[in-house]
């Protein structure tokens, strides 16, 4: 087992600060050691007693989905002041402020960030996350992300990450840590080992990084190298497995048997702590995830995860169960107390080291998450319009004029799709009112009520009485327990797809997937603006209409060398 040193990164304790928490830990009781290795969903007080849940429970941290300013903020102050020791308090601020506030910042997906060239605006992303969110009392973020994109099938990672280089990843992400680090948000970059490779999704089942050691060490192995030597405070272990360094590492594993990093003592133990040399907190991605569930029975799972390296369990399913799993694993021999001691000094001294212990519980208003999302409006837009990347436009059908096409019909990919955690919402309507100010006759495709005449009788003549211009738009946006990015057509003879695109101008716009080429290589006009955001929403509008310029480079490649794509 691998013995944390306080006094090294990424604490940089003094002996007393060691002295003081070596303490601490004496005096606590093996429930409560037990409560510190779990974060907890954010309790909601119209739900749950949290003055009550915190004294049952005593968590180590708790995770907030995003909810208002004013709900969020009280809810923590509660939790604050009712806990013995302070906890963690955490959001997913990968796109900004919308993270943890339902009226925060969207700034941009990590991948539009990167298409603007220009890591300041990293940096950007992650100080308007991290205010936002500081300023209702969060103190730790689940980001950068520093996933790299290898399989532009992959349901997950796409544009969350900063994009398929690990020289790209490690820029940005960085700048991102910084922004977080200036408002006094811990970073906890993730999934390690890495995401992105696979095609499937680990909320779905323990994917695989299947890179050869010597892949993994030049790419996702250098971008946590990386990071350790900046002092990383703590990263995320995915559900994936990485069975090339298993292998290696203990040539006697039975590839049958082999865990996700989540449960490999192999994997964070041989791999992160001693050959990366991580001494940091490190934290499971959520554990309801069927990726961790199918790997071990739950009872055995959760102290098996202590027992690997793991210092902090995130989520529960039954948290009564859960905290019985972990005390029972412990009378088992599953876990020993000096690992579960092991976790949590880690747990404190991480604490210690980011200024956990020294937080102030402050009550009131949102006003400040509200001027904190004024003061950085401006950056938004900037990154917006630095972002949006015209892949091609082989027949030069920009710019737009009402004058060459005045009627256009709208065709929206992804908005009726509600499942996952998405960050942005629906963009029809604001595509249609951006267009209609601008003096087209537009006209929305309804796949709910399709024109069968239309579909099974009609053809270019009849279209070209309709509409002088297709604009399609697919917000398809990656999301968790979801298993493809394609485009989905409607069923019926492919109603919604653009047969017409040698007869009829069509252009397609991305906000999201920007591998969507692959499906529709046949679209002579294709940009890739990354975020749903209303920002981006702006700059797509004015670059089409041609007052001004694409400046955005993408991070990835859109052609996935497909014969036929790129003309």
């Amino acid at each position: 087992m691998q013995v944390s040193d306080l006094s090294l990164s990424p604490y940089f304790l003094s002996s007393e600060q060691i002295n003081s928490i070596q303490e601490k830990l004496k005096t606590m009781s093996i429930e409560e050691k037990i409560g510190q290795l779990f974060f907890v969903i954010g309790p909601d007080d119209e739900q749950v007693d949290l003055e009550y849940f915190i004294s049952k429970y005593q968590p180590g941290g708790v995770m907030y989905r995003p909810s208002t300013a004013e709900k969020i903020k009280s809810q923590i102050a509660v939790l604050q002041k009712v806990s013995k020791i302070p906890l963690f308090t955490a959001a997913n601020l990968e796109a900004g402020g919308n993270g943890i506030l339902t009226e925060g910042t969207y700034f941009s997906q990590p991948l539009g960030v990167a298409a603007t060239g220009d890591s300041n605006n990293a940096y950007q992303l992650g100080k308007i996350g991290g205010a936002e969110g500081k300023s209702v009392g969060i103190n730790m973020a689940f980001g950068p992300i520093v996933d790299i994109d290898l399989n532009f099938q992959n349901p997950i990672t796409n544009t969350r990450t900063f994009g398929s280089s690990p020289e790209t990843v490690i820029t940005f992400a960085k700048q991102q840590m910084e922004g977080f680090k200036a408002e006094g948000v811990i970073p906890v970059i993730k999934h390690f080992p890495g995401d992105g490779v696979d095609q499937r999704d680990q909320h779905l089942l323990s994917s695989v990084n299947i890179l050869s050691t010597d892949h993994w060490d030049q790419s996702f192995g250098k971008v946590y190298k990386s990071f350790i030597e900046e002092d990383i405070p703590a990263i995320m272990i995915g559900h994936i497995l990485l069975p090339e360094y298993v292998q290696l590492l203990n040539p006697e594993n039975d590839k049958s048997q082999l865990l996700p990093a989540s449960l490999s003592s192999e994997l964070i133990q041989g791999l992160l702590r001693r050959k990366l040399g991580f001494n940091g907190l490190t934290i499971t991605d959520a554990t309801p995830m069927i990726g961790y569930n199918a790997s071990l029975p739950r009872e055995i799972a959760i102290p098996s995860s202590i027992a690997a390296g793991i210092d902090m369990i995130l989520f529960n399913k039954n948290i009564d169960e859960d905290y019985l799993f972990m005390k029972n694993g412990l009378a088992k021999g599953l876990v020993t107390e000096e690992q579960i001691n092991q976790a949590v000094l880690r747990i404190l001294g991480t604490k210690a080291a980011q200024g956990i212990f020294e937080t102030k519980v402050s009550e009131g208003s949102s006003s400040l998450a509200k001027a904190v999302k004024e003061k950085y409006s401006l950056a938004t837009v900037k990154n917006a319009k630095e972002a949006v990347t015209l892949v091609k436009d082989t027949k030069n059908y920009l710019p737009l004029s009402p004058k060459k096409t005045s009627r256009i019909r709208l065709y929206v990919l992804g908005d009726e799709d509600t499942g996952g955690f998405k960050q942005g919402g629906q963009v029809g309507n604001l595509f249609k009112e951006k267009l209609t100010h601008e003096g087209f006759e537009v006209t929305i495709f309804d796949p709910e009520n399709l024109d069968f005449h239309e579909v099974f009788e009609e053809g270019v003549a009849d279209l070209k009485e309709k509409f002088d211009l297709a604009f399609y738009v697919a917000n398809v946006e990656t999301a968790s327990n979801q298993t493809t990015t394609r485009i989905n057509w409607i069923p019926l003879m492919a109603a919604n797809a653009p047969w017409f695109v040698q007869d009829i101008p069509t252009i397609f716009v991305s906000t999201a997937n920007p591998y969507h080429l692959f499906d529709v290589p046949m679209v002579p006009t294709y940009i890739n603006a990354y975020s749903s955001n209303k920002e981006t929403i702006d700059a797509v509008i004015e670059k089409v209409m041609g007052r001004e310029e694409f400046v955005g480079k993408t991070p990835v490649d859109p052609f996935q060398n497909t014969f036929g794509v790129r003309f």
